[in-house]
């Protein structure tokens, strides 16, 4: 009976123990540029991130899609360690092509600089009121 219980016990524990993967898609159309990181330090099952990917410097047009997964190797580090060292597996594909907007520029708002927060609240106001009538996005911005 003992063996019977720790069977199920196993066989449940590998079966909920599925790789964890997340994906953002900016909505940029895709390069052949992709920045992988196969073994990024989290540590203390996750609580200390790892460094952040310098998406910015190494993407000249912006992101594609970010990619982060616990790899099956990821998780045998894991428990070999007990969860003190936890790596996780990050992607970055680069974006193709200069950065466009895709907003309408009569769907755009500025917020001036130095407005108070009484004024933020009302473009915002003002975004959201244009979203709801045309159904399509409003982009708001500071003002340089």
């Amino acid at each position: 009976m003992r063996r019977l219980r720790m069977c199920v016990m196993l066989l449940a524990s590998l079966s909920l123990s599925g790789c964890y993967a997340t994906r953002v898609e900016t909505g940029l159309p895709a390069s052949s540029k992709v920045i992988s990181k196969p073994f990024a330090s989290c540590w203390l099952f996750g609580l200390v991130p790892p460094a952040t990917v310098q998406g910015a410097t190494d993407c000249p047009n912006g992101v594609a899609v970010v990619e982060t997964q616990h790899s099956f190797l990821n998780y045998v580090v894991n428990a070999l360690t007990l969860g003190i060292y936890t790596p996780m597996q990050i992607t970055v594909t680069c974006a193709e092509g200069a950065k466009t907007s895709s907003v309408d520029p009569a769907q755009e708002l500025v917020i001036p600089h130095g407005a108070t927060p009484e004024q933020v609240r009302q473009v915002f106001s003002r975004a959201a009121d244009r979203a709801v009538k045309s159904g399509a996005p409003v982009l708001v911005h500071l003002e340089p």
